[in-house]
């Protein structure tokens, strides 16, 4: 077949006059498109017809133009290889010409071109010239440029990329590519792994239980599929891989593959692990110095008890049964409960456990652990506390938060060396963001340890939480007690914050996040009912007369500095029994005054006041100052 019946004109001239108007039509269709540049040329190759299109992708008027050879809008290069020359011979040859190049406008501007160039033929066959239909395509090219070079790029960078294998999978799982990092982490050259299965790089228990595939059907089906797992090298060894797997779709929504990103996190793995162990290992060191610190009044309690218990056998061995045995017995058996609790208490508090967060009442842990506080707190220290009875619930390690607890006490008792006064406080709280240090906004439960020592200046409260930072003496503290106390409660999901003025005092507060409900107050467990007893004395050193006197006699002992405190304690724990008060109060209500409005609100409590004054109100039962423990005893028996 040759070119001239195989070709498919784009214009057959007609002498019927029936087509005259038809002919006219379409020339001034022709002529008035301004998107495309339309015109004929003869069969040399020069402009015979020019439409608005030409005109304004070109620059050249009509009359500029015609006869001009089409020549002229090629660039010198193109002009002299002849490009115009072989266009036309291949239009012929071929029936059709098409490219795309560089083309020139009258002012001598560039811009890219989208060039057909089609032979025209009569009726008869015969080759009259050529139509060039020519667009501007300059932004197209631009975008297409832009995104080849952005394609390229990002090759470059994928391939460049160590830190990270980056390879794609085809939707069965085979590895279609593969960049140095694949190659750095993995040990596989390209042409080992290419078209393989990516499960070869699962361990074989993984392999057993499916894990290759049903990671492929995750993310599949959401999108997305992110896990952390060990896999194997080339070599056999193994390492701690954070990998995500992000499926990809065509516009059609068809699933094209998988990329997939791996990195080696072995490092970060062993470096949490290794400071998990140093934080359990300080933990633990940090506990056995409190009880190191809480040894002397440990061995003071033991004292007591031990005494009830050698006065008890002497009473046995003096007195007829009859007369003492029972009772005896019975104060004997309070007191080896009471060492049996404290002893329980104490190997609770050192053994060495994982941390293991639960839902907890705050203030059973509080109270629960009041004894170890007061004690650690010192005889010296007023010490009170002011419970919220509808705090809410918080996850927390109960032994850690004993520790935090009694570090903070230790702390503000050490703020205090001549002595202050010392509150532990819970609040239920909502915070906005950032209201408190970094926390974000919600509801809170509140525990605060307050003091009335030193505090701090600004530049001791911005570091108070920074490991080994002390301004204690030399061997008198590690400078790790707050950081690990601020580290717990974050772990635990809350925060710390220091109130604090220099000469006044300062106040911890630890947040934790407050969960749903709140728990009713119960009492804190106990091994065995025994008497409780809340002492009211303002001083210090005969508050701790007392309460050993009572304690001798068995009696568990609660302690107030006046008498706001002991109706606060009342509401806490419902199971006192006695009360046990000075007369003369600094502030505030008298002991007197209590009397009445504890005998008020709790009828079956005993009530017993101390004085140093002759008291002729016989209303309630007086001890004189100084009291000894014979007294005591009467007015229990009597009261």
């Amino acid at each position: 077949m040759n070119a001239r019946s195989s070709a498919r004109p784009l214009l057959m001239i007609n002498e019927a006059p029936a087509l005259e108007s038809l002919s006219t039509r379409y020339e001034l269709l022709v002529s008035s498109i301004s998107d495309y540049a339309i015109y004929m040329m003869d069969t040399e190759g020069r402009i015979s017809s020019w439409n608005a299109g030409a005109q304004r992708f070109n620059g050249f008027s009509e009359s500029e133009v015609l006869g001009m050879h089409f020549s002229r809008f090629h660039t010198p290069e193109d002009q002299q290889a002849g490009l115009a020359q072989r266009a036309l011979a291949t239009a012929l040859r071929e029936g059709r010409f098409e490219s795309e190049g560089w083309r020139v406008r009258k002012d001598g501007s560039l811009f890219w071109a989208s060039v057909v160039i089609d032979p025209i033929y009569t009726p008869d066959g015969e080759h009259v010239g050529f139509a060039n239909v020519t667009r501007d395509v300059t932004e197209r090219k631009r975008v297409m440029e832009a995104l080849r070079e952005s394609e390229r790029s990002f090759r470059l960078l994928v391939q460049g990329v160590i830190d990270y294998a980056i390879y794609m999978l085809s939707p069965q799982g085979l590895i279609t590519n593969w960049n140095l990092g694949a190659q750095r982490i993995k040990g596989y050259a390209p042409e080992e792994v290419l078209g393989t299965h990516y499960r070869r790089f699962f361990t074989e228990d993984d392999k057993a239980a499916g894990v290759p595939d049903r990671a492929l059907e995750v993310a599949a089906r959401a999108g997305r599929y992110e896990s952390e797992g060990w896999r194997v090298r080339k070599d056999g060894t193994r390492f701690w891989a954070h990998a995500v797997i992000d499926a990809l779709y065509d516009d059609d929504g068809e699933l094209l593959g998988f990329a997939k990103v791996t990195r080696d996190n072995t490092e970060q793995r062993q470096a949490q692990e290794s400071l998990e162990q140093a934080r359990a290992a300080l933990f633990q060191a940090q506990k056995m110095e409190s009880i190191g610190q809480l040894t002397g009044g440990v061995a003071h309690d033991f004292n007591n008890l031990l005494a009830v218990v050698s006065n008890g056998i002497d009473i046995l061995r003096t007195a007829p049964p009859e007369a003492a045995g029972a009772r005896v017995l019975d104060s004997m058996r309070r007191a080896v409960d009471r060492g049996a609790a404290l002893t329980q208490q104490l190997l609770a508090f050192a053994r060495q456990q994982p941390l293991a967060p639960s839902v907890q009442q705050l203030n059973r842990l509080v109270l629960g652990f009041e004894g170890v506080l007061r004690r650690a707190a010192g005889p010296l220290m007023r010490f009170e506390m002011d419970l919220d009875p509808k705090l809410r619930q918080a996850s927390i390690d109960e032994a850690r938060f004993e520790a935090a607890l009694l570090n903070l006490v230790v702390n503000a008792r050490d703020a205090m060396p001549e002595g202050g006064t010392l509150e532990v406080t819970t609040r239920n709280v909502s915070l906005g963001a950032n209201q408190e240090g970094a926390l974000p906004a919600g509801d809170y439960v509140r525990v605060s340890v307050a003091d009335t020592g030193t505090g701090m200046s600004e530049e001791v409260r911005r570091r108070a939480f920074e490991p080994f930072y002390t301004t204690k003496e030399v061997g008198k503290g590690s400078g790790l007690g707050l950081s690990q106390v601020y580290g717990f409660i974050v772990q635990s999901g809350g925060g710390v914050t220091i109130d604090t003025e220099e000469g006044k005092g300062t106040c911890i507060n630890l947040f934790l996040p407050a969960l749903e409900e709140a728990v009713p107050e119960t009492p804190a467990p106990r091994a065995a009912r025994e008497e409780r007893v809340l002492i009211v004395d303002d001083d210090p050193l005969v508050m701790e007369s007392a309460r050993e006197l009572f304690q001798s006699m068995g009696y568990a002992t609660l302690h107030a500095n006046d008498a706001a405190a002991a109706l606060r304690a009342l509401q806490r724990d419902s199971e006192v029994d006695v009360l046990f008060s000075d007369v003369m109060m600094p502030n505030g209500m008298t002991g007197l005054e209590l009397a009445r409005e504890v005998r008020q609100r709790y009828p079956r409590i005993k009530i017993i006041l101390s004085s140093g004054f002759p008291q002729s109100d016989q209303e309630f039962a007086v001890v004189g100052k100084p009291y000894r423990l014979a007294d005591l005893a009467r007015q229990l028996r009597t009261a």
